[in-house]
This record gives C-alpha cells, sequence and structure tokens, in this order.
C-alpha cells in the first residue's frame, strides 16, 4: 500500500528522521528486556545444573558462565560502574555492524569454541595456544578500567584477565622484536555486515613491546565475572585502558612480534585521525570533534560530561613510557 503525506500537514510537524530513529531504538531495547526476563524464567524453570545451556541474546555469549578469579591490586577504584546492559548494547565492532547497536544483535553468529591464538614472527619458536589453556596460563583477575573511546565517549568496565606480560613470555620473543601486532577473527561468511565498510580485513591493531609488556596492559577473558559477551571481543581481547579503545584488539587469533612497527586498521584509514599511539590527550583533538571532555554512558544526562584526563587518568602509571616523546606528532 502506497501511502502519501496528506497535503493539509505542514513540513514542520513532520517526525525528524532522528526521533523517529530514537523512538525505535527504545522499542527494540524494550523487546530486548522482554526477551532477558524470558530466559531468565526459563533458566529457573529448568533448573541451575541447565543454566550454561541457554543462550543469552541480550548480551550474545552463554548466559551464567562464571569465571574464577582473584581481586586485582591494579583496579581502578572510586568510580560506578557501567552497566552491563549499557556495555553490551552500546558497542564499537564493525564486523558486526557500524551502528552502536548492531553488534549487540549480530555478533552472535561468532564462533568462540573451538578457539586457538597463533604466535608469529621474532619469537624462538611459532606456537599455537589454545583458549582453555589461556584461561589456565595464570589466576584471572578483576579489574575496573576506565574505557575512553575516540568518538568522546567513557565508560567505567569490570574487566577479568591477567596481564598480557604473562603470555608474552610464554611466546619466548627474540630480543629483536620491538612490537606486537594483534589480528582479529574474520570470517565474511560470518561476519557479513563488514563488506558494508571500507576496511580492510581482518582489524590489525599493535603496541610498541614496553607498552604491551606493561602491567595495566589486560589479556581480557571476561566482564563482570563472566565470559566475555560476543559483542565485546569474546573469547578473548586485550584493554589498554590509557589509551583510546580502538587500540584495545578484539577476538584475538594472531599474535605477531615484529621488528617494525605494524600496519593498523585505523592508522590506515584514516591517518590523520587516527595515530598509531593513540594515548588518550585531551589537548590534542580529533580533527572533526574536541577530546577534552567525554560523555560518560549510563550516567543521567546531567552527570555524563566528564572531564578527560591525560592518559585517561593512568598518568603516573604510564606517561615514563612516553618521555622526551612528541606527544602532540606521535598522537
Amino acid at each position: 500500500m502506497l501511502i502519501g503525506k496528506p497535503s493539509d500537514i505542514p513540513s514542520s510537524e513532520i517526525t525528524p528522521r532522528d526521533a523517529y530513529e530514537d523512538y525505535v531504538n527504545v522499542r527494540r531495547s524494550e523487546r530486548r528486556s522482554f526477551l532477558r526476563g524470558a530466559v531468565a524464567a526459563g533458566a529457573a524453570a529448568l533448573g541451575a545444573e541447565r543454566l550454561g545451556e541457554l543462550f543469552d541474546p541480550r548480551i550474545g555469549a552463554l548466559a551464567g558462565t562464571k569465571l574464577d578469579t582473584v581481586k586485582s591490586p591494579l583496579t581502578t577504584t572510586g568510580e560506578d560502574l557501567t552497566s552491563l546492559n549499557d556495555l553490551t548494547h552500546y558497542n564499537n565492532f564493525y564486523e558486526f555492524g557500524v551502528q552502536k547497536n548492531e553488534p549487540g544483535q549480530n555478533a552472535g553468529a561468532l564462533p568462540t569454541r573451538p578457539w586457538t591464538v597463533k604466535v608469529e614472527g621474532k619469537v624462538k619458536t611459532p606456537k599455537t595456544f589454545d583458549i582453555e589453556a589461556l584461561l589456565k596460563l595464570r589466576p584471572l583477575e578483576d579489574r575496573v578500567y576506565r574505557h575512553r573511546c575516540v568518538e568522546a565517549w567513557s565508560m567505567v568496565i569490570p574487566w577479568v584477565g591477567y596481564s598480557l606480560s604473562e603470555f608474552i613470555k610464554q611466546c619466548e620473543p627474540l630480543s629483536t622484536a620491538k612490537y606486537v601486532q594483534f589480528l582479529s577473527y574474520y570470517d565474511k561468511k560470518v561476519e557479513k555486515w563488514a563488506s558494508d565498510t571500507s576496511i580492510f580485513w581482518p582489524y590489525s591493531e599493535g603496541l610498541r613491546m614496553d607498552e604491551a609488556m606493561h602491567p595495566l596492559t589486560l589479556l581480557t577473558f571476561g566482564l563482570y565475572g563472566e565470559v566475555l559477551p560476543n559483542q565485546n571481543g569474546a573469547p578473548v581481547r586485550i584493554a589498554v585502558p590509557w589509551k583510546y579503545g580502538f587500540k584495545s584488539a578484539k577476538s584475538i587469533v594472531t599474535v605477531r612480534f615484529l621488528d617494525k612497527q605494524p600496519p593498523t586498521t585505523w592508522n590506515d584509514q584514516g591517518p590523520s585521525e587516527y595515530g598509531f599511539y593513540s594515548n588518550v590527550n585531551p589537548t590534542v583533538d580529533h580533527p572533526r570533534w574536541s577530546q577534552k571532555t567525554e560523555r560518560r554512558i549510563g550516567l543521567p544526562f546531567y552527570a555524563q560530561r566528564k572531564t578527560t584526563l591525560m592518559f585517561n587518568g593512568y598518568a603516573d602509571q604510564v606517561a615514563s613510557l612516553y618521555t622526551g616523546m612528541d606527544l602532540r606528532r606521535n598522537f
């Protein structure tokens, strides 16, 4: 049926497209909340012993998959945590869609078992690690980190993992290895939404070796005490809290040790906008917006706007890594 605009309705009274899309997104969120309640009711009916068998469409992961953890002295304290709902419905994971709500809808297709991580490049011997072996390599720690996105929004996330340095030691890199490159999972049959972008896949990120070995750099397996939701980078990612979020590679399948700075996805895509280092720096604006403030997701509107801190508030721990560097040029 073709519906036309009646002639007596002025253009000024037509609902703007962005308002309509906001309404649609709210309705979708309400439907997801209903599904969440239905899943929880089903879990209660089936009994706790079958909770781990339920697929939770809210977070794209097996519900109730707990991880054994210990507290970490490196956790950030005194900040309100971003809710699980916000963490799993406001995501950047372009392989599963470029809109913030799309990874939560589409990433359920990501196969997270079996999963292996290959180690290549300047190492004593190339190796392959199974995800289960990585989970058992070291005790898993609860760490709360601030997360700052280059788009000027932020979250406070309770990650689960251990220092990436512990994994790197197992890789036995050679003394000539100066950088670490991370390659993410990519299969165009699974991540068909990636064809809507001009990005060259697979997603690539990298760190200088001393950055990768810093104790704050986290090899990450979960959040809120459970396995990582697919849209948050399951089953293994890194979290580098003093850098903009795109530096924290998701769904890692390959780690390469190199003697030269590796190509990285967003730096290749827009070198004037996304530097290799990408340290959180309020004095270096993105060409299209200021980085002096950020919007904290999940807080009431009046409390969302925050002043951006140098190195995302981790200057005491990491500033020494960049002594003598021009941080405006090496952004």
